[in-house]
This record gives C-alpha cells, sequence and structure tokens, in this order.
C-alpha cells in the first residue's frame, strides 16, 4: 500500500514541472467560441496510468506517482524525462469498481521519444499510447479539479456543443466519456487552468485535417 503522504509528495513535487513545462502537445485551432474550442491535435505519444477507483482525485495522484517514477527513471534504458503538461486523466464510465468509473492518467511524451519510448519498469504497470492526429472539444475552468465539479465542467461542455455547430458530433469510438487535463502545480492558487476534453469526429468536419499551420 502506498504511503499517502509520500504520494503525496511525489505529487506535488512533480506538478511543480508543469509550471515551466518545455513540451506539451501540439494542437491548430479549427473551431473557437467563448467557452469552448475545437482543437486538432497532432499525432503523439503518451505513457498511461490505468488506475481504478472510485475517487477521480485520488486515481490522479495514484496514477501520477507510478507516471513519475517513469520519468525519473523507472524505465529499461533508466531514462530520465522531461515533465510536460497535461498530466490527463480520463474516465471511463462504470468500469471501477461497484460500476463506479476507472481512469487512465497520461503523460504526453516529449517528441524525442516519440518514435521508441522508454518502456516503463513491469511493476509500475504503466503501457505506451499511440495516440492519432484528431480533433477534441475544450472547455477551460479555473480553481482545482476536484471530484465535486469535473462532471458539472463536463455537462457544461456538452451543453455548448448542443448549440453549436458541433452538436451530436462527439465520437462513439472512444473507450471513454471524457478526460479532464491538468496545467498546475498543487501549490499554485491563483490563476489555475483547467481543461475538460472530449473527443469530436473528424470525418464530420473538413477542418479536422493537420496541416502544421498556427499550431501551439
Amino acid at each position: 500500500m502506498e504511503n499517502p503522504r509520500i504520494v503525496l509528495l511525489v505529487l506535488c513535487f512533480g506538478f511543480v514541472g508543469l509550471c515551466n513545462a518545455i513540451e506539451s502537445p501540439q494542437y491548430s485551432v479549427v473551431h473557437s467560441e467563448s467557452d469552448f474550442e475545437i482543437r486538432l491535435y497532432r499525432q503523439s505519444t503518451w505513457m498511461s496510468a490505468p488506475v481504478k477507483d472510485i475517487s477521480f482525485e485520488k486515481a490522479t495522484r495514484l496514477g501520477f506517482h507510478r507516471l513519475f517514477q517513469y520519468i525519473q527513471g523507472a524505465n529499461l534504458n533508466f531514462s530520465r524525462i522531461a515533465m510536460t503538461a497535461p498530466v490527463l486523466t480520463s474516465i471511463v464510465p462504470e468500469a471501477g469498481p461497484l460500476h463506479s468509473s476507472a481512469y487512465f492518467v497520461r503523460l504526453y511524451l516529449p517528441v524525442k521519444f516519440e518514435a521508441s519510448p522508454p518502456l516503463p519498469l513491469p511493476e509500475l504497470s504503466l503501457k505506451p499510447y499511440a495516440w492519432d492526429s484528431h480533433c477534441i472539444a475544450v472547455r477551460k475552468f479555473s480553481g482545482f479539479a476536484r471530484d465535486s465539479n469535473i462532471v458539472e465542467e463536463a455537462e457544461k461542455l456538452a451543453i455548448s456543443l448542443s448549440r453549436s455547430p458541433w452538436a451530436n458530433s462527439t465520437s462513439s469510438e472512444s473507450s471513454y466519456a471524457y478526460s479532464i487535463a491538468q496545467y498546475n502545480s498543487p501549490f499554485r492558487f491563483i490563476g489555475r487552468v483547467n481543461e475538460v476534453w472530449v473527443d469530436v469526429n473528424a470525418s464530420e468536419f473538413d477542418g479536422c485535417k493537420f496541416s502544421g499551420v498556427a499550431t501551439y
């Protein structure tokens, strides 16, 4: 059993790197409104930690703890990997204990490791996750991402999409309902940035074709 104090310290230490992260996944904005935008993300590679728990917050802490060990050298190459942003927690409904949610906590890998990511130590139970270029609907929200507010923020995104040209565009091929992207250290209390992400169908809109122009 993980010592909760150690998990918290590692989480806090690792998240400090998010404030000055060198790399984030590249995207271009293909549609923008006042309360959401559609981004086209390029192909990328992430490291993924599956977690079964009834709490989004606890799952994120536990998953990130394993990912942090990985980037600190707990891999077969003993490679140290730079911290990136965001830390992404994807929610899989009714896949956890007692029909609760299960989660995948993911960390974007720098481009230099994209083609051949170092293999994690087996005891970490991590897997590389290859991400094809695709469109994502994004809603920003401030404060801390909590069990008490993430569903409400996801519902707000769903309502915004229903009133836009992207109504009924959420992807049925996705294995998860939505994801929460977190960009800041837990020590930052003002100006925090979080996002709700949900996949949308690229085939329905010509804008969902990566051009490499106006990327972020």
